[in-house]
């Protein structure tokens, strides 16, 4: 054997281990129909590239600590500036990096049906007024998530507007199938609202100022990895910081989901079989796994 030949040899082996890591892309989904829908579309992208994934449901607090240790790889759903005291310290160390932004115009506060604006709640100052019509209750979602955290502070705060008020943390789900039965009775509520999301068709909806403190005003949504990701695994790396989302593409497939009852991968697929100039926009210069052309491989699997 030559040297020439050993030193090649060795150079293979000692990129095996890297090539490995970067074989399965390790996923934190949070449970919101946003982010199952736009981790399913990564998901199905990186599969058509040859690449295997592996999704973990996790809280966002247990996200940001599993990205810290390296549990896992990609968290597509940092929603700020709502996030922005639970992932700024990761931030801060370098042990979480942003890396890009996904989606834009997002919204996230406290939201009532329209009737219930209409009757004068029209602000987080005017929620302790109707605490007997609320029956003294704040619909939240899952536990553990920093907007519940942030309401339950302002119900220990004097003159929030939520002083003494309960704060039900439940899941999505839940807080929505509470909310869809206050309406249907024309009853108060209070809840976590956002966009994208179908609620916004579903119910006619108004988001209440007085949170912009912890919520601010119209958002983003970003793409953030453990420390060191898109150096180790550049052509994953790549794609992450291509996939760029919509309101109406996210919209459309949560309506699915929620309201027909559509599995998330199929919604999913559907809209990425329907829709190749956004696909093949995030895949432009990506490979896929065994070096070949990513742009053919995932025409291919979508029918492009």
């Amino acid at each position: 054997m030559t040297l020439r030949t050993t030193l090649s040899a060795l150079a293979i082996v000692a990129a095996t281990p890297a090539l490995a890591e970067c074989e399965t892309v390790i996923f934190s989904d949070v449970g919101w129909t946003d982010i199952t829908t736009t981790t399913s579309a990564a998901k199905q992208v990186l599969a058509a590239l040859g690449y295997e994934t592996e999704i973990n449901i996790l809280s966002v607090p247990i996200t940001f600590a599993s990205l810290e240790n390296d549990d896992v790889d990609v968290f597509l759903g940092n929603w700020m500036p709502a996030q922005t005291a639970a992932i700024t310290p990761y931030l801060e160390s370098g042990e979480i990096e942003s890396v890009h932004q996904n989606l834009e115009g997002t919204q996230y506060t406290l939201a009532v049906p329209t009737y219930t604006y209409e009757k004068g709640l029209q602000s987080y100052a005017d929620i302790n007024s109707f605490a007997d019509e609320l029956d003294g209750k704040v619909y939240g979602i899952e536990p553990g998530n920093e907007g519940n955290g942030y309401l339950v502070s302002l119900t220990e705060q004097e003159g929030s507007g939520l002083t003494g008020l309960e704060v039900v943390e439940s899941s999505e789900q839940g807080m929505l199938a509470q909310v869809e039965r206050a309406v249907e009775r024309e009853e108060d509520v209070v809840f976590l609202g956002w966009a994208p999301h179908p609620m916004n068709a579903n119910f006619d909806l108004t988001y209440l100022p007085g949170g912009e403190d912890f919520f601010g005003g119209a958002g983003v949504v970003n793409t953030v990895t453990r420390a060191g990701y898109i150096e180790e695994c550049p052509n994953v790396g790549t794609l992450l910081q291509q996939m760029t989302f919509t309101l109406p593409m996210e919209n459309s497939i949560m309506g699915l989901i929620l309201d027909e009852g559509m599995d998330p991968d199929e919604a999913v697929r559907g809209w990425l079989e329907e829709n190749p100039d956004e696909v093949l926009a995030w895949v432009e210069g990506v490979e896929t796994l065994d070096g070949g052309n990513g742009t053919d491989a995932v025409s291919a699997e979508f029918g492009y």
